[in-house]
């Protein structure tokens, strides 16, 4: 192949979009329990905000119940307040210098709010593999004006990018799908 775009940059681009993906969609809450419902919660510690898992251990003891185990008792009450205000809808227990938290049966409209969340998501993240596909054509382009590569070569290499946001793009959409079925079950 002659000069013209990094395919496997591109590549490494499309994935990056994934996996951002997948990150939102795991924090989305289903009707079961996972740490990573509280992923997004921030804790007022030490003068600066700092994410949950870097002052407590978060652990999944049943199905419907998380235990937060803070590791420095002074800040059992900031971890509490930072969950409740959260929006993530828990309402944590204090047990001594961990927390429980019971996760409360999803509602037909809650959970259709979460799939709308969960589309949001997946939207955002075909945007950016949409980006990552106008980059490599623009690159395409400027490379066949210069004389870089010949016209074959970038029609055949445009395909190939192409190619390859399609299959990315039906990766999310399958990740989509998982989800909402996993957040609509009863």
């Amino acid at each position: 192949m002659s000069e013209g775009i990094d395919i496997k940059e591109l590549k490494r681009r499309m994935d990056g979009a994934v996996s951002a993906f997948k990150s939102d969609i795991a924090s989305l809450r289903t009707g079961r329990a996972s740490a990573n419902i509280l992923d997004p919660v921030t804790i007022e510690a030490y003068g600066s905000r700092v994410p949950l898992n870097q002052v407590a251990n978060i652990t999944v003891p049943e199905p419907r119940m998380l235990t937060v185990s803070v590791w420095d008792k002074s800040m059992v009450s900031a971890v509490e307040r930072g969950i409740r205000e959260s929006n993530l809808g828990l309402n944590p227990i204090v047990d001594g210098q961990s927390l429980r938290i019971p996760l409360p049966e999803l509602n037909e409209e809650r959970r259709k709010s979460l799939v709308k969340v969960a589309h949001d998501y997946a939207e955002k993240s075909k945007v950016a593999i949409r980006h990552v596909r106008r980059d490599g054509m623009d690159g395409l382009k400027k490379a066949e004006k210069d004389g870089a590569i010949g016209q074959d070569e970038s029609r055949a290499q445009s395909e190939r990018v192409q190619k390859m946001t399609d299959e990315t793009i039906s990766e999310i959409d399958r990740l989509l799908g998982e989800k909402e079925k996993e957040i609509m079950q009863v």
